[in-house]
């Protein structure tokens, strides 16, 4: 756990913008490439949990996942927990709320992409 927190905020910190964006609650849609380039969709449900925090759970594939998740100006981090492995995703908020990521996979080369698109 104390490495995903190194990672979140190592992230959060690398990513800041000038003006402080908005994650909101709720559930979205994922629309993402694997780490070989295969696409996946699936859903996301985000909780908040305080003005900075917050818990994720990822349904896609077939697999459900659950992590922590920050949100640091136009940053948004989450890590996770895959089976044995410990996953890292840092998106972009974009002005219209979209979130844009890239993550990967501890013991993993490269990395994956995925947007978040809340639904209304």
């Amino acid at each position: 756990m104390k490495i995903i927190l190194a990672g979140l905020l190592l992230a959060a910190g690398l990513c800041s913008g000038a003006a402080a964006q908005t994650v909101r609650e709720g559930t979205y849609d994922v629309a993402g490439t694997n780490l070989d380039g295969s696409p996946y969709e699936g859903t996301a449900v985000i909780s908040l949990t305080s003005e900075t925090t917050c818990s994720i759970e990822w349904s896609t594939g077939g697999t459900t996942s659950q992590g922590i998740c920050m949100l640091h100006d136009n940053a948004f981090a989450a890590g996770y927990v895959l089976g044995a492995n410990v996953g890292l995703i840092v998106y972009e908020v974009k002005d219209n709320g979209v979130l844009d990521g890239v993550w990967t996979i501890s013991g993993e080369d490269g990395a994956g992409t995925e947007v978040l698109t809340r639904r209304n």
